[in-house]
């Protein structure tokens, strides 16, 4: 998804929660619902993720330097973990806390009403930034399976935004839930609860973020249908006469790196070697765009198959799994 998208989804996010959460801080303070105040943590911390998003993806767009010869872009699967713990460290712990506290000594809702109708317009707001997510979302899933596109987009901006919208939504409602229920059946402890609740919601919302960032942090290959069509690609490339290996891996949404073990037809001289390397690459990115990076190797699988010996027989990992097995592999 293109960086703009990604940017019009937080800014989207970040001015309905801002305007949220001073409203909801001003309902707190007057009507001492400790629901409510676990609302407005819980919309600070979405104001103050959202700037930790700008910040990623700002940081991650610098180009390529010396002691970053691959760029920048893991930076944004970093910010998006930090996004994750500051949900779960400031959101979750605090509003569950909060919540405790008031159930050991719970006091009565002062002017219940005034919550009622800020409860209201948070969830006009929240619906609005939450339906510019989805929208996005549903751009980039293009019919495909809900949670499958999530474990299989390289993009965490969207769907944390979509995620952060969801809890505060479900958070939102709980919390109206406890207000009402506290007023009308007179249990102050009521609203606590609903404290703890949304703290609850919080915390399976950022061990689900932290879960996906850190997976993209340590490395994610490139997703099966592409992984695919750059095997397909190398196969069928007149001089090749087997792929030994091939494995990506994303540098950022957009930026893959493609490293391929080759081997060419003993017939080739070193010049049409080069040359179809040179027409290989150019057909990956073609095909590919994101494939910024390419390394190709020349190998014969009898070469490659003993160094993957060598490297298993002394207990390293870098050969032990390949995205795609050279000819005869197990």
């Amino acid at each position: 998804m293109a960086a703009s998208t990604s940017k019009n989804v937080i800014f989207a996010a970040l001015a309905g929660n801002a305007a949220i959460a001073v409203t909801k801080f001003i309902a707190a303070l007057i009507t001492g619902s400790a629901a409510m105040m676990s609302e407005a943590i819980h919309s600070v911390v979405d104001t103050g993720n959202q700037i930790i998003l700008l910040i990623g993806l700002k940081r991650a767009a610098r180009p390529a330097t010396e002691t970053h010869p691959f760029g920048h872009g893991l930076q944004l699967y970093f910010y998006t973990f930090v996004v994750a713990v500051l949900i779960f460290g400031v959101g979750a712990v605090v509003s569950i806390l909060h919540g405790i506290e008031r159930i050991q000594a719970p006091e009565p809702i002062a002017d219940p009403w005034i919550n009622y109708v800020v409860l209201g317009l948070a969830v006009l707001f929240e619906g609005a930034s939450w339906t510019v997510a989805l929208k996005a979302f549903n751009k980039e899933r293009e019919g495909r399976p809900f949670f499958g596109v999530i474990r299989s987009s390289k993009d965490p901006t969207v769907f944390t935004v979509l995620f952060e919208d969801t809890a505060a939504l479900a958070g939102l409602v709980v919390a109206l839930i406890g207000v009402v229920c506290s007023h009308v059946f007179d249990l102050p402890v009521l609203d606590g609860v609903a404290s703890v609740i949304i703290g609850l919601i919080l915390a399976v919302t950022a061990g689900f973020l932290a879960f996906e960032s850190q997976s993209l942090l340590t490395g994610e290959a490139a997703d099966p249908a592409t992984r695919e069509g750059i095997r397909a690609i190398a196969e069928a490339e007149p001089g090749v006469e087997g792929l030994n290996d091939a494995r990506t891996m994303h540098f950022g949404p957009n930026e893959i790196l493609v490293a391929l073990s080759l081997d060419f037809r003993d017939s080739l001289s070193a010049g049409e070697v080069e040359d179809t390397v040179a027409r290989l690459e150019q057909k990956i990115r073609a095909a590919y765009p994101q494939a910024g990076r390419i390394y190709v190797e020349a190998q014969s699988f009898a070469s490659h198959s003993a160094v993957r010996a060598a490297v298993i027989a002394g207990g390293g990992a870098g050969a032990l799994v390949s995205e795609v097995p050279g000819p005869g592999a197990s």
